[in-house]
């Protein structure tokens, strides 16, 4: 089987995982946002702008890997769906994701332990937080690994990096 038939297949269910967990996180982040809003029950202003900042990193990474992945069923030859777009779109994103779940863990100190602490409001909600934060993470580095390496594959093939992730 050709490494083209493993990106076929890949991409929409790699993109579909980071729609899922991003949508997941999405939800988390927004509900956290609603009650700091509602009831201003944050511990300080820093916990309240990381979980908003965790809400805006899911929403960015929700609507391009939409879009990502309806481009590349559509317009896969297109310059936007290029591997260098796919790297720009991952680059960035991966250092949203980094600076969101450092973030978050270090507010945290490392995770919390429900029962015995009384300083955070929503613990379970932050611990949840946390953990999708790292497992976008994850995700988005699988994906920036796998595209950069395409991106060399199609580099030596002679496409550079404006070609598209199959050939």
């Amino acid at each position: 089987m050709a490494i083209d038939d493993h990106i076929r297949r890949g991409h929409p269910i790699t993109f579909g995982l980071l729609t899922l967990f991003g949508i997941i996180t999405l939800a988390i982040s927004a509900w956290l946002v609603s009650r700091f809003n509602l009831y201003h029950n944050y511990r300080n202003v820093s916990e309240r702008d990381r979980v908003r900042f965790v809400l805006f990193c899911s929403c960015w990474t929700v609507v391009f890997s939409i879009l990502y992945g309806v481009l590349f069923f559509t317009m896969s030859t297109s310059i936007f769906v290029s591997v260098f777009s796919h790297i720009v779109f991952l680059a960035f994103t991966w250092i949203m994701w980094t600076a969101a779940a450092a973030a978050v863990t270090e507010m945290l100190g490392g995770g919390l332990n429900c029962d015995t602490q009384r300083l955070f409001v929503y613990c379970g909600q932050l611990n949840a937080l946390e953990a999708f934060c790292w497992i976008m993470w994850i995700l988005v580095t699988f994906t920036t690994v796998v595209v950069l390496i395409r991106g060399i594959l199609a580099a030596r093939r002679g496409d550079g990096y404006r070609g598209s992730l199959v050939a």
